[in-house]
């Protein structure tokens, strides 16, 4: 059963997944201008290849997060659905819960709109 708590738990990781995708996006863009960087001055090949593996390393951890915060997405809208179900519609709770998910949703564009 569905409870202001749980939802505040949802809410609050759908944040951090938020955070920690800009996080991953930011260190791939440094990533990437560091090799570039170490490509243009001819770095020693066996450095550069190093920093290509960071940068894949780097890039790979991208989807796995959008899925994660996909799926994170998925449960907060369940819970909050099941909350308003049960006349639990008004509050500070389901309100952040509300902007939190505008906000994920702002970050997929035309994605798992399944809502009819």
């Amino acid at each position: 059963m569905a409870t202001l708590r749980s939802l505040k738990i949802k809410t609050s990781t759908c944040k951090r997944l938020v955070k920690e995708l800009h996080s991953y996006e930011k260190e791939v863009e440094s990533e990437a201008a560091k090799t570039a960087k170490m490509k243009e001055n001819g770095a020693d090949p066996y450095d550069l290849k190093q920093q290509e593996n960071v940068l894949g390393e780097s890039r790979m951890m991208i989807p796995d997060c959008r899925k994660r915060l996909e799926s994170s997405l998925a449960e907060l809208k369940a819970t909050l659905a099941e909350l308003e179900e049960l006349n639990q519609k008004e509050g500070a709770e389901i309100e952040e819960a509300r902007t939190t998910i505008s906000q994920v949703e702002n970050l997929f564009p035309t994605s798992s709109t399944s809502e009819s």
